[in-house]
């Protein structure tokens, strides 16, 4: 999981060693197969896994378009993007501490004293006046008197012209900059890693979110198509009550039926809503003015196929594996950086330049200056704070290590979870699905034979109720396995891969979350 190695400065190739261990990602066995999945093999070419845009396999150009939204508006998204041009930025800041720091200085300084006096005589008035022009600084004094006579002297001005060069520099002999650089650019990855897990997680929410929007569009229209069905057996039970065939119980049960399928109908309405009001807030829209069409009977839901994927390979494809070992090679550099702090630190520096008071001469030969230094710095007594520096950071290093075990762990948990859910729900749909035609049929049966006269209204309403509780089972059963394909899917990782952790690929996947204005 390391990016591609990168040149580093003179400056630094010329500093020294690292302190820091040496970096092995931690161990963690897994099996070869999944245990609810035997037959899985690893896909030849390995281009099985999941794509970047895998929603596209639910077949649906209305969610396909709230994903666009969604990547460029949210804002989970944005301030993950957000965190990791930041930790770009201090990367870049880390990196820059390799060079040495060059300023320029360049001032011009005026300056003017003079005093009034009598040669022969009483003093009229005594003072100076100094000027800077670069500093910007004047200064005077004075006093006055009075005189008869006497010779004034008028005083003398003079500038002066400066320029130089400076620069400090401290190599870098313990590695304590370039682990500190190490750190900051692993933390890079870790944050983009973040990011994508961001994108991953809302992706996941947007489409389960949308699938299951779509599900109460059946499920309303199923039960709007119950309600008037019912409706119908109402004005039938009426009429037959009212020609004194049946007994009034058979109306009060039809209204008792219609009125229950009604309340579904409304809760379902209600569910509806608030999947509808996620969706605005997952897109970066108001809900009070975002609505979704409905689709009723023309929902025909499309469950993808699963990729072949092995656990060995899961490492490698989860961004939240991938944040957590990067946080690990990270707190292993910081180790280094921790023993750097035993050792003396070194700070070169040195100036040159030009200072005369005429500025035709400002550059001849006579007027240049300059200096070279060097100082050493080293901490003998301490009482301990270094040791103690150095045992922390083993400490974060082992804390990371058993988080990024935890989370593979739970990586293959989450795997194993949903592999199990899906098979088990592809079986249940087309057993739910059997048992809502045979229901369908039993209802229209006795439906018959209730208007023949030769079954009472207690085996209709029995009748219908089964029929409508396997026909809401089977919708449910429908939209659970849509809802288990994306667990499994984002339990894989996406569509997301190692190789993403590169330079150009987190730029793109940096630039989808728009930035808020510049203050």
């Amino acid at each position: 999981m390391t990016r591609p190695f990168r040149l580093l400065p003179l400056f630094a190739l010329l500093g020294g060693c690292s302190l820091a261990p040496h970096y092995v990602r931690p161990g963690l066995s897994a099996p070869q197969s999944w245990k609810t999945a035997p037959g899985w093999q690893q896909a030849t070419p390995a281009d099985g896994a999941p794509r970047s845009d895998w929603w596209t396999g639910f077949g649906d150009a209305a969610l396909n378009d709230l994903i666009v939204r969604a990547v460029a508006h949210n804002q989970t998204v944005a301030q993950a993007a957000a965190t990791y041009r930041e930790a770009v930025a201090t990367t870049r800041e880390a990196h820059a501490s390799l060079f040495p720091t060059i300023s320029a200085n360049g001032t011009v300084t005026h300056t003017h004293s003079g005093s009034g006096s009598v040669i022969n005589g009483d003093t009229i008035s005594t003072g100076s006046t100094t000027g800077t022009t670069g500093t910007g600084t004047t200064t005077g004094t004075g006093t006055t008197g009075t005189t008869t006579s006497g010779t004034v002297s008028r005083g003398s001005s003079s500038t002066n012209y400066h320029l130089s060069l400076a620069g400090t520099w401290t190599p870098d002999f313990f590695g304590s900059l370039l682990n500190t650089e190490r750190n900051a650019s692993l933390t890079e990855q870790a944050r983009l890693a973040d990011l994508a897990n961001a994108r991953l997680a809302l992706e996941g929410e947007l489409v389960t979110d949308y699938l299951s929007l779509r599900a109460a569009d059946a499920m309303i229209a199923s039960l709007t198509a119950t309600t008037a069905a019912y409706q119908r057996s109402l004005t039938v039970a009426t009429n037959q009550y009212n020609a004194g065939i049946v007994a009034r119980t058979d109306v009060f049960q039809a209204q008792s039926q219609l009125a229950s399928a009604q309340s579904d109908l409304e809760g379902e309405k209600r569910t509806r809503a608030q999947f509808e009001d996620a969706i605005a807030v997952s897109v970066g829209e108001n809900p009070a003015g975002f609505t979704i069409p409905a689709l009723g009977m023309a929902w025909a839901p499309v469950t993808p196929v699963v990729p072949e994927l092995l656990p060995g390979t899961l490492v490698e494809r989860r961004p939240d594996v991938a944040s957590a070992e990067r946080q690990v090679a990270a707190a292993n550099a910081q180790i280094g950086v921790a023993k750097a702090a035993f050792f003396p630190t070194v700070s070169l520096s040195g100036s040159g330049g030009f200072e005369n008071n005429s500025l035709s001469g400002l550059f001849s030969s006579g007027a240049t200056l300059w200096s070279l230094g060097a100082q050493v710095a080293e901490t003998l007594i301490d009482f301990g704070a270094r040791k103690a520096r150095l045992a922390e950071a083993r400490a974060a290093y082992d804390a990371t290590v058993a988080n990024y075990r935890q989370v593979t762990l739970t990586a293959f948990q989450d795997v194993q979870d949903d592999l199990i859910a899906s098979q088990i729900l592809t079986r249940q749909e087309a057993l739910l699905r059997q048992a809502s035609i045979a229901a369908d049929k039993s209802e229209a049966s006795i439906r018959n034979q209730y208007q023949a006269g030769t079954v009472v209204y207690t085996d209709v309403v029995t009748a219908q109720a089964t029929a409508l509780t396997a026909r809401r089972a089977l919708i449910q059963a429908q939209s659970d396995r849509q809802n288990a394909a994306v667990a499994l899917i984002q339990a894989l990782g996406g569509g997301w891969a190692d190789s993403d952790l590169s330079r150009s690929s987190a730029d793109a996947l940096a630039a989808t979350a728009k930035p808020a204005p510049q203050p």
